[in-house]
């Protein structure tokens, strides 16, 4: 029988459906250089940010194309917008992600960050985000990212973030693309603990408001508390509640993760970190195999 889904309904199938994680490739500007030196590559291999962007790009290349990195594992990965706009393995960076290893792309669209204020920092105004959100649908992207941070238990800032986050997460949905809104909070905040359930409190009264035929992804900080989501996690108009690692490591991520039901990873640094551009492709593999198995079986409880 034919599959009469369209591209967009697979990749919404998958990623509601199948077990597995997003895989965060996202890091941008200033975390670019921090990146290439925990794989390997010291600051003085490149002259300007072409070409620190190159290296970069075949970094993620090298995660993507290894036979490690595959959609039986990995529901979907999030793309700086530099690798969405290059190719990997002869076509469209995100072309490749679906049609050779049925990983659903995603594209950060957020520009940074604002100074604190209210404990938290808001998004930089993005005025360039329609013709972004334009050309993410030329390249057959299934949806964004963007990201706060939430630094003090804070009610007025927190729900600044959020109202913020849901706003600019209407404009994405009008242009046909699925939102992951990501406040994160910070995992050195003071009162942790009450400024998630502030956020969670926040995100219901933004949810309510969606209309009824709209879905977000949420992706958000491993709780203080285990399975503080879970209403979220089963909440109609979200999609799925991925979980950033925020600076916790690879063994401390997935544990915490574990205790989270039906919360799955979104990792970054803690994907990427012991992955050298040093190791034999072999190393490399074996290496990428175990660290995505293990974030894997903690994405699973």
């Amino acid at each position: 029988m034919m599959n009469t889904l369209s591209l967009k309904e697979q990749q919404q199938r998958k990623i509601k459906t199948q077990a597995g994680f997003l895989a965060a490739l996202d890091q941008s500007g200033g975390s670019t250089p921090k990146a290439l030196m925990k794989y390997g590559i010291k600051e003085g291999a490149w002259k300007n940010d072409e070409e620190m962007f190159t290296l970069v790009h075949q970094m993620r290349a090298r995660l993507i194309l290894s036979p490690s990195f595959n959609g039986d594992r990995i529901l979907g990965a999030i793309l700086f917008e530099g690798t969405m706009d290059r190719d990997i393995g002869g076509m469209h960076s995100s072309d490749y992600l679906w049609n050779v290893k049925r990983v659903v792309p995603f594209v950060k669209v957020d520009k940074g960050l604002v100074e604190a204020k209210d404990g938290v920092q808001l998004m930089k105004s993005m005025p360039d985000l329609g013709k972004l959100l334009d050309r993410a649908n030329t390249k057959n992207v299934y949806g964004t990212k963007m990201r706060s941070v939430v630094l003090q238990a804070n009610a007025a800032g927190i729900k600044a973030v959020v109202a913020q986050q849901f706003e600019v997460a209407a404009q994405i949905l009008a242009a046909g693309l699925m939102p992951i809104i990501e406040p994160e909070v910070d995992i050195h905040c003071p009162e942790k603990a009450k400024a998630e359930d502030m956020l969670k409190s926040a995100i219901h009264d933004s949810l309510a408001k969606l209309p009824a035929n709209q879905v977000v992804m949420l992706k958000v900080t491993i709780p203080d508390k285990a399975d503080l989501y879970l209403d979220l996690i089963k909440h109609p108009k979200v999609l799925k509640v991925v979980a950033l690692s925020g600076g916790y490591s690879r063994e401390d991520g997935n544990k915490r993760l574990s205790h989270n039901h039906g919360m799955i990873a979104s990792f970054s640094r803690a994907l990427l970190d012991g992955l050298s551009a040093n190791q034999s492709d072999a190393e490399f593999n074996a290496a990428l195999d175990g660290y995505i198995q293990s974030i894997y079986e903690a994405s699973v409880t």
